[in-house]
């Protein structure tokens, strides 16, 4: 093993070492401060208590089955958001006149407090998968149709000028430059939105729904099964782990030429 291996696998190990230390120290003082009674543990349950409330509820089939729900509303709001942004976002950075119209009032929509949307959402739509899929699309949309902005603002000026000179069309250009160019930017935003499409679908079920893990929160809580409640959040989070590392594969694997760099 050479010193620069060496160096590469020690620097490795670090990586995933300290935060799992300081996870470790972070978990066992709040296991101390719950035990000897420093916080409340109808309040703050011991991490314990909460695996073991993960592993209790784990083996219901409601559980999954409220999992299942939430996580297709998170999807389906995602892709909805995605398109949305990906088209008026490439409108706008394709054309002038598209843009004066169309990008003011995109961030007017953004400067609204979507979350008070949810009400009327359930209005609209009714208290089924649709309004929950809107709901996450609204919350995902704006940081995406940015992030396709940017992109298609930051194409080579000097490049643009010699496809033209080329003969290139609108639509060649935009394949074969723009389209590259803005995928870097865009798969920034889609690691974002793809959080933020979760938050929009629990958010909506907070508002009213029948199923999924937003209703099963309020249930727990209404029954001061705050362990429960824990649990099923730390799920939750490992959605959203899970989905933003998902992103994150495809953004190595399709914008291969950034990851290089």
């Amino acid at each position: 093993m050479t010193a620069r291996s060496a160096t590469r696998e020690g620097r490795s190990w670090a990586v995933i070492a300290l935060p799992a230390a300081g996870i470790l120290c972070f978990l066992g003082v709040w296991e101390v401060a719950s035990r000897v009674g420093w916080v409340n543990r109808i309040i703050l349950p011991a991490p314990t208590e909460i695996a073991a409330a993960l592993v209790k509820i784990g083996q219901t089939r409601y559980f999954w089955e409220a999992t299942a729900v939430t996580v297709q509303e998170t999807v389906y709001g995602f892709g909805l958001g995605c398109v949305g942004a990906w088209v008026i976002g490439m409108g706008i950075g394709m054309s002038l006149t598209f843009r004066r119209i169309v990008y003011p009032l995109a961030i007017a929509f953004q400067n609204m407090p979507r979350v008070a949307l949810a009400p009327l959402f359930l209005v609209w739509f009714g208290f089924g998968l649709t309004s929950k899929v809107v709901m996450a699309a609204a919350i995902c949309f704006f940081p995406l149709l940015i992030a396709v902005v940017v992109g298609l603002e930051t194409v080579d000026r000097d490049a643009r000028t010699l496809m033209r000179s080329l003969g290139a069309s609108r639509w060649q250009m935009y394949y074969k430059l723009s389209l590259p160019s803005s995928l870097p930017y865009f798969f920034a935003g889609l690691k974002t939105a793809m959080t933020l499409a979760l938050t929009g679908a629990i958010v909506a079920e907070f508002v009213g729904a029948s199923e999924g893990m937003g209703v099963l929160i309020q249930t727990y809580n209404f029954q001061l099964n705050v362990a429960e409640g824990f649990a099923t959040i730390f799920v939750l989070m490992i959605i959203g782990l899970l989905l933003f590392g998902l992103m994150e594969w495809l953004d190595r694997k399709l914008v291969f030429w950034q990851a290089k760099h």
